[in-house]
C-alpha cells in the first residue's frame, strides 16, 4: 500500500484476522452440529436394541440443529404409514415450531442479494413474519410507488452456510442406519432431499413455476384455482401479491360461508389431476395443508370459492408416456382388471409380480383381495383388521424395502 502506508497495512491485518475468526467460528459450530447428530445416532442404536424408544432425543437434536433437520422431522411426522405412532406424534410439533430469522439478518441479506436495503423496495415492511417454515419465512410489506400489499418470502440466511453439511450428515445417518438395520432402508429419503432441496432453495425458480401454473390454469373454464402474481424474485427473495385464505380443513369457515365441502374436494381433485395428466403442465409436489387455502368468492358462476395455491418451489415434469401409463394403471384399478394393473404397475414403477399385492395395497390403502374385486366398495371391519394385522406381521418392512427400490 504505497499511497496509504501504515493505515492500509493495519486495515489489511484486521480483515485477515476477521476472516480467520469467521473460519474458526464456522468450524466450531460445524463440529457442534455434527457432534449432536453422531452422539444421538450412537445412543439411538444402543437404545433401539434395549428399549426401542429414542424419539425424544432425536426430536431435541432436530430442533437444536434447525435448518433442513426441521424439514426432515416434518417428513418423518407425516410418515405414519411407515414409522411407529410414538415417532410420528413426537415429531408433530416440528410442523409448527419453525425458527424465525431476525429482521437484522433479513436486512443484511437484502443488501447482499439486491444491493439495497429493505427500505429501498418497500414503503413499509412488517418486522414480524406472518409465518415461518423450515426453509423460509413470510413478511407483509407495501410496495413503493404502487402501494400494493405484498407477501415477501425470504430464505433463512443461515441456510446457505449449513445446507451442504446438513445434507451430508443426513446422508451419513441413513447410510449407518441401513447397515445396522437393513430391513429399514430410508436412504431414499435423503436421496430425495438432495434432489429436491436445491429446487426449493431457488426462489427465482419458484417464481417461474408460479407464473407457468397461473398461465396454464387461466384458460381452463370454471377452474377456481388462484395463484398469487409474482412481482419479482431472486434466489433467496420472492415478492408476491398478498392473497389470504383459510385452511381447506377449516370446516367452520366453509360451513359459515355455505361452501360445499364436496365441491372443494372435487375442485382439488380436478386441479391436481390436470397437473398429473394434463399436457404442458408440471406437478406441484408439496400440496400440504399449509400450502392450500380457500376463500369465499361470490362472483364465480359455478363455484362460490377460490382455491389458493402457495409455495411453488418444488415441481416435477412428468413425461407424457408415463402420464398415459399411470392413467391406464388407475383405470385398471377402478375396473378391478388385475392383469392390466400388473402390466402398468411394472411400466410405471418396475413392480414385479411377487411385489404386486403389496404395491396394490399400498397405493389404494385396501386389502389386496378387495383391490382385485372392487376398490370402490366400502371398507369392512374385517378388512381393517386384516390390514392392521399385516402391518405387524412384516408388511411394514416389505413396504420400506419397496420404497427403497
Amino acid at each position: 500500500c504505497p499511497l496509504y502506508g501504515r493505515d492500509c497495512q493495519e486495515n489489511t491485518e484486521k480483515v485477515i484476522k476477521a476472516t480467520i475468526l469467521d473460519d474458526v467460528q464456522h468450524a466450531a459450530v460445524a463440529a457442534q452440529r455434527s457432534s449432536r447428530v453422531l452422539q444421538a445416532l450412537m445412543k439411538n442404536m444402543y437404545d433401539y436394541r434395549a428399549t426401542l424408544q429414542f424419539e425424544d432425543r432425536t426430536l431435541r437434536v432436530l430442533e437444536k440443529n434447525g435448518s433442513i433437520f426441521i424439514k426432515l422431522g416434518q417428513h418423518l411426522s407425516s410418515m405414519n404409514y411407515l414409522l411407529p405412532l410414538e415417532w410420528t406424534q413426537t415429531f408433530i410439533p416440528l410442523q409448527d415450531k419453525c425458527p424465525e430469522s431476525s429482521y437484522e439478518a433479513i436486512e443484511a441479506m437484502f443488501i447482499t442479494d439486491t444491493g439495497q436495503p429493505i427500505s429501498s423496495h418497500f414503503d413499509d415492511f412488517d418486522r414480524e413474519p406472518i409465518g415461518a417454515a423450515s426453509l423460509a419465512q413470510v413478511h407483509l410489506a407495501t410496495m413503493k410507488h404502487t402501494g400494493l400489499r405484498v407477501a415477501v418470502k425470504v430464505q433463512h440466511p443461515a441456510l446457505q452456510e449449513w445446507v451442504p453439511l446438513d445434507l451430508a450428515l443426513t446422508r451419513f445417518t441413513f447410510a449407518v442406519l441401513k447397515n445396522f438395520f437393513p430391513a429399514y432402508d430410508l436412504e431414499w429419503l435423503s436421496n430425495e432431499m438432495e434432489q429436491s432441496l436445491p429446487q426449493e432453495l431457488d426462489f427465482a425458480l419458484e417464481g417461474s413455476n408460479a407464473r407457468l401454473t397461473k398461465r396454464h390454469f387461466s384458460v381452463i373454464k370454471d377452474c377456481p384455482l388462484v395463484v398469487p402474481d409474482v412481482l419479482w424474485g431472486r434466489k433467496r427473495i420472492l415478492v408476491m401479491e398478498y392473497i389470504a385464505g383459510h385452511r381447506i380443513d377449516d370446516l367452520t369457515y366453509l360451513d359459515s360461508n355455505r361452501i360445499d365441502r364436496d365441491e372443494v374436494s372435487a375442485a382439488l381433485a380436478r386441479i391436481f389431476n390436470e397437473m398429473i395428466f394434463g399436457d404442458n403442465c408440471a406437478l406441484h409436489c408439496d400440496p400440504h395443508g399449509g400450502n392450500i387455502a380457500v376463500r369465499h368468492n361470490g362472483q364465480r358462476q359455478r363455484h362460490n370459492f377460490d382455491i389458493i395455491l402457495y409455495d411453488h418451489g418444488l415441481y416435477r415434469e412428468i413425461p407424457r408416456e408415463l402420464k398415459i401409463d399411470y392413467a391406464k394403471m388407475w383405470l385398471a384399478v377402478i375396473d378391478a382388471d388385475e392383469q392390466t394393473m400388473r402390466k402398468y404397475a411394472h411400466r410405471v414403477a418396475g413392480i414385479m409380480d411377487e411385489q404386486f399385492p403389496l404395491f396394490a395395497s399400498a397405493i389404494t390403502g385396501r386389502d389386496y383381495r378387495v383391490v382385485s374385486k372392487s376398490v370402490v366398495s366400502a371398507r369392512s371391519q374385517e378388512e381393517k383388521e386384516v390390514i392392521s394385522g399385516a402391518m405387524g406381521e412384516g408388511m411394514l418392512q416389505q413396504l420400506v424395502q419397496l420404497l427403497g427400490q
